[in-house]
């Protein structure tokens, strides 16, 4: 009952935030200190969070858990617990991420002033780039302007940031992210 009781309680916490009332109740009601019921519940949430994130399985789940030295009954509430709340902390965590714009189309244009009444030789380039993005089925466009300088400078770091993400190292932190 205890496992339910906190079960409950942290996916309140994920549902509605912090429920300090909830956790003296719970602490009064299993006749321990509300500070080891709100530690419980805080752990609780972070284990069935983490498990729902990465979808894990019933051997992943409790090979995570085997570690805490519970006992194989309290593993398998636990594992319950996880089963039956998944897809709901699922739904709740893709709400809470930010939606961020994402790439529709480009258009560039290359301007070279190439004399002005001042000096009359001179070459002063700028790249004119209007990107168009689409957030939430809405389609706005940022217009960015620049001297190929700077443009070959970014399109170097993003180049390099690509080669990163082709290592094992990143490959494994984006695994475990989705």
């Amino acid at each position: 009952s205890a496992v339910g009781e906190l079960g409950r309680l942290a996916v309140e916490l994920l549902r509605r935030g912090a429920a300090p009332r909830a956790c003296e109740a719970a602490a009064r009601k299993l006749n321990i200190g509300a500070e080891a019921v709100q530690h419980g519940v805080e752990g609780l949430t972070y284990l069935l969070t983490e498990s729902s994130k990465l979808m894990i399985s019933e051997i992943d789940f409790q090979d995570s858990i085997h570690v805490l030295g519970f006992s194989d009954e309290l593993n398998k509430l636990l594992f319950q617990l996880y089963l039956d709340n998944r897809k709901e902390i699922r739904r709740i965590l893709s709400e809470l991420a930010p939606k961020l714009p994402s790439y529709h189309s480009l258009e560039w244009r290359l301007d070279v002033q190439l004399a002005s009444r001042s000096l009359r030789q001179q070459i002063e380039p700028t790249v004119t780039i209007k990107l168009h993005l689409n957030q939430n089925e809405d389609q706005s466009a940022r217009v960015l302007q620049t001297d190929p300088s700077t443009l070959l400078h970014l399109i170097r770091q993003l180049e390099q940031a690509l080669g990163e993400m082709k290592t094992n190292h990143c490959r494994r932190i984006v695994r475990n992210m989705k």
